[in-house]
């Protein structure tokens, strides 16, 4: 089976990337260093294709309690227009189906922007619901929409001056905000754990707005810096630090569960009735000389866990990595990461490790 492309792919390999298979996606890995890319992101601006990525349009009246029973989080939090909240949707057991951005537009109108790999699997998932609990409403896929992502502290910067009159439909953009510029959607959002904007454009137009951040002097980036770079801000990948068979309790994303408000949602039951035996920490190694990834079994006094995610930190010099371990494993204690038949030593953290290009660990 050919793999799918987005509508830069002539882009990225007229610009020599290294193309790989992601999920399903013909992607690019890299344009030459990944740590050029990744460094790029953090001091000065990067973008990443992430057109493989789906917005999804609900529409009609009734969508916010359709919201409020599909999503964990808590649509009622968004009051203004544009406004932005992440959240987990769960299955009836509370494991993840996915995590995602929903953006209110109007109340008849919100727009949420889900994972590629599971793209297929959300759409039947919420169409299951709306079909038993909101048949009024109208599910649409933007199969039309393509999706850069342009990040850094100067990302703001150089969209508006690669975007002429830009700057004055976005620059009042709040983090986690967005709206319709043109024919642009842009919001202030992202998966560095740096500023700048996620930008919807119609597909068409997606490569004269690539090569114009080009001509600004953004970076093009691969998802080898992009994975680097969200391991970094602590920011969960789906199918790694969580899927279907873990609830957002047990994958740091607490946070985003609303169990205090009186509303049901799809999952909560099952939340309420376990209490979490796990959890997921940040883990800094010590020393040992070894990389930590994916999949290494972790030894703490409370038991055996494992690594979710894994790198070398190209910001802090030191190898990092999510990890699930037994509940009571807290941040400071040391614990140790099989690599390569070695027991390494590694310190338990809490996320991110680095925000807005500041390390937020000790280098110890």
């Amino acid at each position: 089976m050919s793999l799918k492309q987005t509508p830069l792919n002539a882009a990225h390999r007229a610009a020599g990337a290294r193309m790989v298979d992601f999920g399903g996606w013909d992607m690019p890995v890299n344009y030459g260093s990944q740590i050029d890319e990744h460094h790029a992101v953090r001091r000065e601006a990067g973008m990443f294709d992430v057109s493989h990525m789906r917005a999804l349009d609900l529409t009609g009246a009734g969508a916010r309690d359709f919201l409020r029973y599909a999503l964990a989080n808590n649509v009622d939090k968004l009051k203004d227009a544009g406004k932005a909240l992440y959240s987990c949707m769960l299955r009836e057991d509370g494991g993840v189906l996915d995590d995602l951005i929903v953006y209110f537009l109007r109340e008849d109108f919100f727009r949420i922007v889900v994972n590629a790999a599971t793209t297929d699997k959300d759409i039947a998932w919420l169409r299951e619901l709306l079909a038993k609990h909101a048949p009024q409403l109208t599910l649409t896929p933007r199969h039309e929409l393509a999706m850069v992502a342009v990040q850094g502290p100067n990302a703001r910067a150089k969209f508006w001056q690669a975007v002429p009159g830009s700057e004055a439909a976005t620059s009042a953009l709040k983090p986690f905000q967005g709206r319709q510029a043109g024919d642009l959607f842009v919001a202030r959002t992202g998966y560095t754990g740096e500023d700048g904007f996620e930008v919807l454009v119609p597909a068409e137009r997606a490569e004269s707005l690539w090569k114009g951040l080009v001509a600004a002097g953004v970076q093009p980036c691969g998802l080898g810096a992009r994975d680097t770079l969200r391991l970094e801000a602590g920011m969960n990948l789906y199918g790694q630090d969580m899927d279907e068979r873990v609830t957002p309790l047990v994958s740091g994303l607490g946070w985003t569960v609303d169990m205090a408000s009186p509303r049901d949602f799809v999952g909560k039951a099952a939340l309420a009735a376990h209490a979490p035996q796990s959890a997921l920490v940040g883990l800094l190694l010590l020393e040992g000389g070894g990389v930590l990834r994916a999949h290494q079994s972790v030894h703490t006094p409370r038991g055996d866990g494992e690594t979710t995610s894994g790198t070398f930190s190209p910001t802090i010099g030191k190898s990092i990595a999510l990890a699930r371990v037994p509940a009571g494993v807290a941040p400071g204690d040391t614990i140790e990461v099989s690599v390569r038949g070695k027991h390494l030593p590694a310190k338990v953290l809490k996320p991110p490790f680095v925000r807005n290009g500041k390390i937020l660990v000790n280098g110890e």
